[in-house]
């Protein structure tokens, strides 16, 4: 069955960066594409950042010129690299892939 697991969360400063991972399995990775997904306590979910299997990345406005997705197929992991982070980037982040799967997600707390 398809797994999706996220690693690289944390508690970070203002102005501090992270890079989340999400190492894939059971699929056939590079042609899918795979998000970034975000929800914070008492919000909706929402759509971080997204990469297709060509590369083509689109994001969130919110997170534009801060956050940048890439992948890595021989690999089968997509990364979330965040740089500048505010305090109202805390949330659990998940991978998605291809809208359908789900990773358990990974707390990303941004506090002095």
């Amino acid at each position: 069955q398809v797994q999706l697991v996220e690693s690289g969360g944390g508690l970070v400063q203002p102005g501090g960066s992270l890079r989340l991972s999400c190492a894939a399995s059971g699929v056939r990775f590079s042609m899918n594409a795979m998000n970034w997904y975000r929800q914070a306590p008492g919000k909706e979910r929402e759509l971080v950042a997204g990469i297709t299997g060509f590369g083509t990345k689109n994001y969130a406005d919110f997170v534009k010129g801060r956050f940048t997705i890439s992948r890595d197929n021989a690999k089968s992991t997509v990364y979330l690299q965040m740089d500048s982070l505010k305090p109202e980037d805390t949330a659990v982040y998940y991978c998605n892939c291809r809208g359908v799967y789900w990773g358990q997600g990974t707390q990303v707390t941004v506090s002095s």
